[in-house]
């Protein structure tokens, strides 16, 4: 089976210690490729030196989170704008809405994501999306822009029935994580996950974020790691009532086609 896991946080402090050792496990759990994710003008610099490094597995968004859009001006736009030409890059974003802990104005966010949307028209490029308590004005902001756009994902997706259904309906590709395996507050997606199409569904750790609660052991620390996808296929795999291998596969080949990722022909590390 092959693996592509399409948002990894790698840049997070807390794999400096030993980054090489996740990338090996992840390889050797069959996680062909990842997509590194930018949240930052900062961190859209540092996804592209590791994704240098290994070509043909890491590749990377740039973008600012709506956590950062306080920051946002003409002057980081530009910068954005460039580093989103380099080949590595496969998405504008991490971008969008959150409304649930309102770490910038909304305002501002609303125009740090219109604007990176823009770009992504421009660029052609799809787009990853975070919304948190907000899909119906990124529902409605989307609907100015949708036609115009190759593909967008709602990376993360948490949300409930109806917000599922909207961005469905908008052609949006949905992305899973351990939310998914938490039973405080992620059960409701175990019955909406089958209400996802294949061909529209990718899977993600999310990593260090989102450790799966029902792994066991459970890692010390409670960091998560790309090679813990595993854990959230197969709890999605068993509420769509696919085996793994089926989800592998039309997940797989999902995310090459939404990200156009060259094939990898060797599941080896490199």
């Amino acid at each position: 089976m092959e693996w592509i896991d399409i948002g990894v946080n790698l840049t997070d402090t807390t794999f400096d210690h030993d980054q090489q050792a996740v990338l090996d496990r992840a390889w050797q759990a069959d996680i062909s490729q990842m997509i590194l994710t930018a949240t930052s003008l900062a961190t859209s610099h540092q996804v592209q030196q590791l994704c240098n490094d290994l070509p043909s597995r890491l590749f990377c968004t740039a973008g600012v989170h709506p956590h950062q859009a306080r920051d946002w001006t003409d002057e980081l736009a530009g910068e954005i704008r460039r580093l989103a030409q380099a080949e590595c890059v496969k998405a504008i974003g991490e971008c969008g809405l959150d409304y649930n802990r309102d770490f910038s104005p909304r305002p501002q966010q609303v125009k740090a994501l219109e604007q990176q949307l823009q770009l992504a028209v421009e660029l052609r490029l799809p787009v990853f999306l975070h919304e948190r308590d907000a899909s119906t004005v990124l529902a409605e902001i989307l609907k100015d822009y949708r036609d115009h756009l190759p593909a967008a994902v709602v990376h993360c997706f948490t949300g409930e029935k109806s917000a599922l259904h909207a961005y469905l309906d908008l052609d949006l590709h949905i992305g899973i994580t351990g939310w998914i395996c938490d039973e405080r507050r992620g059960t409701h997606l175990q019955q909406l996950v089958a209400n996802i199409p294949a061909g529209r569904l990718m899977l993600e750790t999310d990593a260090p974020w989102l450790l799966p609660r029902t792994l066991r052991p459970k890692p010390k620390k409670g960091r998560n790691e790309p090679a813990f996808l595993l854990e959230v296929a197969g709890l999605v795999a068993s509420c769509r009532g696919e085996t793994l291998e089926q989800l592998a596969e039309h997940t797989t080949r999902c995310a090459r086609t939404f990200f156009d990722l060259p094939a990898n022909h060797s599941l080896q590390p490199s």
